[in-house]
């Protein structure tokens, strides 16, 4: 009964987006990495992702200090989600060393 009062009321189309400002979503569109099979060794892969979560934190600070010297140039929005996404990526990273230091310490108490 309900699902029929407001069925006239509910649209099923696609509304289009457009930016409508250049500094909104500022930044490259990455591809997604393709994998290689199983070529890279597990040690070359942590390195690698510990290089991404540095480079993400360094690429936030450089907008925070952009925004702070010259504010019109940069969308605070465009702080916030790189704030956002480093506080992420360095989170994550502090989690798998935990995790991978418990795991050692626990092998190593084995003997």
């Amino acid at each position: 009964m309900i699902s029929n009062l407001f069925s006239n009321q509910v649209s099923g189309h696609i509304v289009p987006l457009q930016r409508t400002n250049d500094s909104h979503m500022a930044g490259k569109l990455t591809k997604p990495q393709q994998q290689n099979n199983g070529n890279l060794d597990f040690g070359q892969m942590v390195f690698d992702k510990l290089q991404e979560a540095n480079g993400t934190a360094q690429q936030s600070a450089q907008l925070t200090q952009q925004f702070i010297t010259d504010p019109d140039s940069v969308d605070a929005h465009d702080v916030t989600i790189a704030m956002s996404k480093a506080n992420f990526a360095v989170s994550l990273t502090k989690s798998v060393v935990d995790g991978a230091l418990k795991a050692y310490r626990e092998i190593s108490n084995l003997r």
